[in-house]
């Protein structure tokens, strides 16, 4: 469709007639992204706060679409990319934020403790140092003040603030070991998602909601006694980068309900079902 004939599509969209919004809606929905610096160059040449409105609504569609095919592609294509995920959880707020800003900020974490590693480095001082350079140095933590705020689980807003949630503080701990080619992968807990080194027939667990504290098999024996919880394998080996997708969407559902935007929950319902 020529740029006129575009722009006077998006025009119609002021229109008070719910037939004609509806129809031009659909239009526009159909167009997909194209359309979208048409629709932001209307909303700021215009001071009508519901055509701004209307505006709003209609990007916000076709942007969720948008995130909707990438995380089909991603399942389908993408599915060891654990950085290609956080970011597309992330662009469902933040749909401005760029894949490379959150690589150069993984980046830099990840020459941060790749500047002190050495040859030869045993397990438990391997984990020493990325837990020196993440936790006393960088300075991340839980959030435990606000654990259910959406912003724990985009991890832009954790690498920015330095706070999130056992999730995607796992997440970013995972991403600077596969740099480092160390084996540590993401364990699925119940109430708590925690990470394992795993090497032949050498195992611990490290858990980066608490400053990476090292702990054993028979620990999470204990824990899975006081939620009085049957022992499993999953709740001691390794999961899949799916298997986060999921945990990841159901994080942000109880964000959501908890803070009380339902449209937003039920969006990340139709996310989540991506991946069951």
């Amino acid at each position: 469709m020529k740029k006129k004939e575009i722009q006077a599509l998006v025009s119609l969209l002021e229109d008070d007639d719910p037939e004609v919004y509806k129809h031009v809606e659909s239009k526009l929905f159909d167009l997909g992204e194209e359309v979208v610096p048409y629709l932001e160059e209307k909303w700021e040449n215009t001071l009508n706060m519901n055509f701004q409105s209307k505006i709003e609504d209609v990007i916000h569609l076709i942007l969720f679409r948008k995130l909707q095919d990438a995380l089909e592609n991603w399942r389908d294509k993408n599915s060891e990319d654990l950085l290609e995920l956080v970011w597309l959880v992330a662009t469902y707020q933040y749909p401005d934020l760029s894949l490379e800003e959150v690589k150069k900020e993984i980046d830099q974490l990840y020459y941060g403790v790749w500047s002190q590693f050495k040859d030869d480095l045993a397990p438990m001082d391997q984990v020493k140092i990325l837990n020196h350079v993440l936790f006393t140095q960088e300075k991340f933590r839980a959030n435990t003040k606000n654990f259910h705020n959406p912003a724990n689980s985009m991890v832009n807003r954790v690498l920015e603030t330095r706070r999130g949630n056992p999730l995607t503080l796992s997440c970013i701990y995972l991403l600077i070991s596969q740099r480092l080619e160390i084996p540590v992968f993401g364990v699925n807990l119940p109430n708590l998602f925690v990470l394992t080194y795993k090497e032949k027939d050498y195992q611990f667990y490290i858990n980066a909601f608490n400053k990476g504290i090292i702990f054993t098999k028979e620990e999470i024996d204990q824990y899975l006694d006081q939620l009085n919880i049957t022992p499993s394998d999953i709740f001691y080996e390794p999961c899949d980068n799916l298997d986060i997708a999921k945990r990841m969407f159901r994080n942000l559902m109880v964000a959501f309900k908890k803070t009380g935007e339902k449209e937003k929950e039920m969006e990340i319902e139709l996310l989540l079902n991506i991946f069951l």
